[in-house]
């Protein structure tokens, strides 16, 4: 645990589902309803700073989760990132994305093209949450 680092010392959004290795957060994301991270719990910078058998185990919560979040909420396309500039701990981001989004097709962090628009319903997000809190890895 770092004591300077954001993730090591909040649970960096919405908890939703933890286990000892890693966990899943819903963001609060304005424009962007259904983004989650996952979080390594320990602190590491860098994904080549885990074993081949941590990386494994990261990348199997990740496309898990971008399974349950297509499945749920039914977008357009999904984004994977995992940049880490800002908190330099390892975390992916799986951002749902769609066509009216305010920034789509650029990068959520380019400039907005337009408003906002509700893409999913308040009973999507709901079963969204009900099968993350139930992820098998």
């Amino acid at each position: 645990m770092q004591a300077n680092c954001l993730l090591c010392t909040t649970e960096g959004g919405e908890l939703i589902w933890q286990n000892d290795f890693a966990r899943i957060i819903l963001a609060d994301e304005a424009g962007y309803p259904g983004l989650c991270r996952v979080i390594l719990n320990a602190h590491r910078v860098e994904m080549s700073d885990l074993t081949p058998s941590e990386r494994t185990q990261l990348m199997n919560i990740v496309w898990e989760v971008e399974r349950i979040v297509r499945q749920c909420l039914k977008p357009h396309k999904i984004n994977l990132a995992s940049l880490g500039n800002m908190v330099p701990h390892v975390h992916w981001h799986i951002i749902p994305r769609w066509e009216n989004d305010p920034h789509f097709p650029a990068p959520i962090w380019a400039t907005a093209q337009r408003q906002a628009e509700p893409m999913v319903s308040t009973d999507q997000l709901a079963q969204l949450k009900q099968q993350l809190m139930h992820i098998v890895v």
